[in-house]
This record gives C-alpha cells, sequence and structure tokens, in this order.
C-alpha cells in the first residue's frame, strides 16, 4: 500500500463494469481529484458486452484498464422480465448472485495493494431498491470492519452513490458526458440481429429507463465521497 501522508493525487481503484453506475463512479473519481484505475471482473457472466462498453468507456475518457479472469460455479438464474419498480422493491432480487459484491471488493482491495492505491470505489445503490443485500451500507460497513482485521493499513471504501436514486445518478452522469446508450445494463440482450440489443424488459433495463426518464426532473443531490 501506498504511504498515504505523501502529497499529490489520491490512486484510486474503480470496479468497473460499463455500466451506468460503475461508469459514473469511474468519472465522479477523475472529478474529485483521483488518479482512477478501472478494474472490471470476468466471471463467466453471459453476454461480454459490458466488459466490451467498460473497455470503450476507457479509452474514450484516457483511464488505466485492468481485467481479472475469475470463476466459480454459480446458480443458474433466471432473468425475470416485466416487472414493476414495486415488485422490484419486494424481496431479495431474482438475479442476485450470492457473493459476488464481496468477491469483487475483496479482489479489488488485493488489486489496490498491488498498485498502491489509497482507495476502492464501487458504485453500489440501493435507493431506489434494495433486492440486491450487497449494495446496501450495512454490507459496506460489515466488509470495511473486515477486511480492517485482515489487511494493516486497508484502502478506504468510497461508495460515492449508496444514497443517490437512479435518476440522480443519470444526473450526475448527463453533467459528466454520458448519454443512455453509453453504458451497457441489459441482463438478457437480444443477439438475434448478430449485434446485441437491450432487451428493454429485465430489471436493469426498466431501472436504466426511469433512470433517464426522470433525470432531469429530480434534484440531483451529493454524491457520497469523503
Amino acid at each position: 500500500m501506498a504511504d498515504q501522508s505523501t502529497s499529490g493525487p489520491k490512486t484510486c481503484v474503480v470496479l468497473h463494469s460499463g455500466g451506468l453506475d460503475s461508469t459514473l463512479c469511474l468519472l465522479l473519481a477523475r472529478k474529485y481529484g483521483r488518479v482512477p484505475r478501472s478494474l472490471g471482473i470476468s466471471y463467466g457472466q453471459r453476454q461480454q458486452i459490458e466488459i466490451e462498453y467498460a473497455a470503450k468507456q476507457c479509452a474514450r475518457f484516457g483511464i488505466e484498464r485492468h481485467l481479472v479472469d475469475v470463476g466459480w460455479q454459480k446458480p443458474h438464474i433466471e432473468v425475470p422480465t416485466g416487472r414493476t419498480m414495486e415488485q422490484m422493491r419486494d424481496g431479495i432480487a431474482p438475479t442476485f448472485l450470492p457473493g459476488r459484491n464481496a468477491v469483487f471488493l475483496a479482489i479489488a482491495c488485493a488489486e489496490a495493494a498491488g498498485a498502491g492505491a489509497e482507495e476502492v470505489w464501487i458504485g453500489v445503490n440501493a435507493v431506489d431498491y434494495s433486492g440486491y443485500p450487497d449494495c446496501r451500507e450495512s454490507f459496506l460497513t460489515a466488509f470495511r470492519k473486515m477486511w480492517a482485521e485482515a489487511v494493516p493499513n486497508p484502502p478506504r471504501i468510497v461508495a460515492p452513490l449508496v444514497n443517490l436514486t437512479k435518476p440522480q445518478i443519470a444526473a450526475h452522469a448527463h453533467a459528466l458526458g454520458l448519454k443512455p446508450g453509453d453504458t451497457w445494463s441489459c441482463y438478457a440482450p437480444d443477439v438475434s440481429s448478430g449485434t446485441p440489443l437491450p432487451c428493454g424488459a429485465c430489471d436493469a433495463c426498466i431501472l436504466h429507463n426511469h433512470a433517464w426518464d426522470a433525470f432531469a426532473t429530480v434534484d440531483p443531490g451529493q454524491p457520497d465521497i469523503p
């Protein structure tokens, strides 16, 4: 770990999937004076298009990109479609993958140690829907405590979007130059044409559209950045 008492911009590792939340997280890190390092995780996801989107975003904004390849025997998940926002707020999401954010954060913290990065940024949020337990502030608090026991002088874990709604997130993304088609969120893309297209009906697509449909009507609020 780098000496955090030294002067100059802080280096941070940003967990970056190519979706709206993580891409905004990456750009906020740069806006607030950090030197961000994009970290992608290839974990056997159904579609690799999100990795391609993340690489394009890093090329566009001139940000260093690293990709870690991991894999484990994940449970089969059926992607629901056509759910309402109210249904998404009710119970654990069918698309929740047990252990994912715990694994991702552990890898990012290990990467930070090797890169001499003082911080790890993650774009979790659960204001509009709470079906992902590992996107809540309580999970981050528990992980910080665990990692502080595991590693002396651990990186600070920053979750700038944890208290923002999806439309607020889109408002900040728009202010930093992102448009709806610049990120990828779909769980079940249509690949019949050879070019993956968002299905428009899975939870991720519905939340993505909700964010961009309402962003101009909300108070954007402030990211939670130490």
